[in-house]
């Protein structure tokens, strides 16, 4: 409620000049009709200004019953503009616009590509100028190592060539290995050919043949090696030299176990080889074998590799240590020799597997050579004695079985089967059924072994024996006897039961077998 003595001041001029924007001026209240009378006797005015006043006075309206209220009912509104309420026109409802979504700008992607293709690029480049350094190096690395090899081995050929007006034989300088010709060269004229006139009797008929074999010289005043097998039985033995010549050989000792002879011809200042060391040799090491093969071939050089070493080969139901090598052997190199690439006899060239299997197979490339190690001291006792000085145990063994090694925890060795009264191994005290482990200081674990080991010893050497007994080993003294001579001959083919008498002996082993023409 507002205090009465409140006044309230207007603007001076006329109200209604005051502009008011045409469309929201009140409109003029029509006149008031004549004949209507008033209803009730008129208030009292205030006093005011005559320049002032409530608009619409005298209207008939009904006023404020506060007498001096500044409100009046039904009064015209005021034109005073700052009282002036605008009319309120609703707008009609706009359709907002969509948000834009803000636009990618198209250099961007294209941007990423080429900074991506350039990235990859960048990369390749490194990889591609690394790969290529690498490969340069390399490339030059290898191109070094070549030639350096190729400077080598030429320096080798220079060393190793022959002299001027130097023939077929002459040694050459020691040291570098030797090419498979030069080795040929050096050592040809010593490999001989061997041809045994053969009589023989069987089944009651009497027949002749010829064996031919090879064999090398050791000594230039005439001494030759060869196998057994190629003259045994033979009426007469020739030999023939590489340029012809012929000699009448007389055959000084053999010695079947080990399938080893010694002839002697005639002759003075005979070219001869030189002996090496089989031990040395390494699976893969190349080697040399010069023979005649078929008997008519004479000089002829096959290369190949040491296939293997320490092969158990049975010929002549003899088991014999031999090196397996792929060079070549076939009917009439047995008893030749076999050099390593410094021009020495590593082996003798004996036997090779040949025909086919069982399942139709064909075999090739197996053959065997006895190693030079183990008949060294042989060839000594039958060119100086005529037969071997070996030692001897004076018992007969075999390998141990090997379900029964397995099965029962035996050792591996070689299990004594029958022992020689008043033997050597008798008199140590060895029984039936002992397994022998060791001699001296070596191990023994096949029967192959143990024989191999006695070939280290003498006779008249004292040594030990070891044994497994009832499952306790046992150590034995033991001086060791000479080997009999007898056990140098060859069982007799004919009578001796215990040679095969079915199937295709050749599918196994072709030895050349005697009886039989170019069987060395």
């Amino acid at each position: 409620m507002m205090d009465q003595d409140n006044e309230f001041e207007f603007s001076s001029g006329d109200p209604e000049s005051i502009p008011v924007p045409e469309n929201s001026r009140e409109p003029e209240p029509a006149s008031e009709p004549e004949n209507i009378a008033p209803t009730a006797a008129a208030a009292p005015q205030p006093e005011y200004a005559e320049d002032t006043g409530y608009r619409g006075m005298g209207t008939g309206r009904r006023e404020s019953p506060y007498a001096d209220s500044p409100y009046q009912t039904g009064a015209a509104p005021r034109q005073d503009p700052h009282y002036y309420q605008y009319q309120y026109q609703p707008q009609p409802p706009q359709k907002q616009p969509k948000a834009k979504k803000p636009r990618r700008g198209v250099w961007k992607p294209i941007l990423a590509g080429v900074l991506t293709i350039a990235l990859v690029a960048s990369g390749c480049l490194i990889t591609a100028t690394v790969v290529d350094n690498r490969w340069e190096k390399r490339s030059s690395a290898a191109m070094d190592q070549l030639n350096q090899k190729i400077e080598q081995l030429e320096d080798q050929i220079e060393a190793k060539a022959l002299p001027s007006g130097g023939t077929v034989g002459t040694p050459t300088v020691s040291g570098d290995q030797l090419t498979p010709g030069q080795v040929y060269a050096q050592n040809v004229s010593a490999v001989v050919t061997v041809s045994s006139t053969i009589t023989s009797q069987m089944f009651g008929q009497v027949s002749q043949g010829t064996s031919t074999g090879s064999g090398f010289l050791i000594s230039s005043d005439g001494y030759v090696v060869t196998n057994c097998h190629v003259i045994e039985g033979a009426s007469s033995v020739t030999v023939t030299t590489s340029s012809g010549d012929e000699y009448e050989a007389v055959v000084k000792g053999k010695e079947a176990a080990n399938d080893m002879a010694v002839l002697k011809i005639e002759g003075e200042n005979l070219p001869c080889v030189t002996l090496g060391s089989s031990d040395s040799l390494n699976i893969g090491d190349m080697v040399v074998a010069i023979g005649n093969p078929l008997g008519t071939l004479s000089a002829t050089q096959t290369v190949g590799y040491v296939s293997g070493k320490n092969r158990e080969v049975t010929t002549d139901n003899t088991v014999i240590n031999m090196i397996q090598t792929d060079a070549v052997i076939n009917p009439g190199n047995s008893g030749g020799p076999m050099f390593n690439m410094d021009g020495e006899v590593v082996g003798i060239t004996t036997a090779k597997y040949s025909g086919t299997t069982s399942s139709g197979a064909s075999i090739e490339g197996i053959g065997f050579a006895i190693p030079i190690d183990d008949v060294m001291g042989i060839i000594g006792d039958l060119r100086d004695l005529g037969y071997v000085t070996g030692a001897y145990l004076g018992v007969t063994v075999k390998d141990t079985d090997k379900e029964s090694v397995s099965l029962y925890g035996l050792p591996t060795g070689a299990l004594v089967m029958e022992v020689v009264d008043g033997g050597s191994a008798d008199r140590a005290g060895v029984k039936p059924k002992d397994i022998i482990v060791g001699l001296g200081d070596y191990t023994v674990s096949s029967m192959n072994e143990l024989t191999r080991t006695l070939r280290k010893f003498e006779a008249g050497d004292e040594t030990t024996i070891t044994v497994v007994r009832g499952g306790q080993e046992m150590t034995l003294p033991i001086q060791l006897d000479e080997r009999p001579q007898d056990l140098n001959t060859v069982p007799d083919a004919e009578n001796d039961p215990s040679m095969p008498n079915e199937g295709d002996y050749n599918e196994w082993y072709d030895y050349f077998r005697r009886f039989f023409g170019n069987n060395g």
